[in-house]
């Protein structure tokens, strides 16, 4: 038998879907052929605990017993996506605004995947950031766990502070 379940490969592809409650989910490759399994850890070891359907994925994989899986992430972009009424409160801030707003520590109080929105305490405020999960989705995430660091630009929306952007917590660190 060669060796050959240990060389890797880069392919770029998009994600299927992935569920960090289960851990796992697939990418399908831009060249075609089998879905590749992506694990909770090797997405993890990206600095992120989930990432958003539909987003432009490149990654390094290998060929298994129980067929592709990748080994590491190397760049996720998201798909662009026409603004949606959730977002009004900030369609008017371009992309230099948006990244001009400070990175705040924060911790997912709750969040609910089926209602589209959660919230989150940022240290130092009493009041809660609401996150929509289209702003989630925009940020590359698909879902939160409570208790789970992140990093958000918030900006005070018509009914409080709100979430612009939601990062990993090891982007707020950098």
């Amino acid at each position: 038998m060669t060796d050959d379940t240990h060389q890797t490969r880069v392919l770029r592809g998009h994600v299927k879907w992935f569920d960090p409650a289960k851990g796992f989910g697939f990418v399908v490759s831009e060249d075609g052929g089998p879905d590749i399994l992506l694990h909770a850890n090797v997405l993890r070891n990206f600095g992120q605990s989930s990432v958003a359907d539909g987003a432009e994925i490149e990654l390094s994989v290998q060929e298994t017993e129980r067929g592709l899986q990748a080994t590491e992430v190397h760049a996720i972009r998201l798909v662009d996506s026409a603004p949606t009424g959730a977002l009004a409160d900030f369609a008017h801030l371009d992309a230099a605004a948006l990244a001009a707003l400070p990175l705040e520590p924060a911790r997912v109080k709750w969040f609910d995947k089926s209602k589209g929105f959660g919230f989150a305490n940022v240290f130092g405020f009493e009041a809660d950031v609401f996150i929509h999960i289209e702003v989630l989705r925009r940020s590359g995430l698909a879902d939160l766990l409570p208790g789970e660091a992140i990093a958000v630009r918030v900006i005070d929306g018509r009914r409080g502070r709100m979430a612009a952007e939601v990062l990993p917590w090891e982007a707020g660190q950098a």
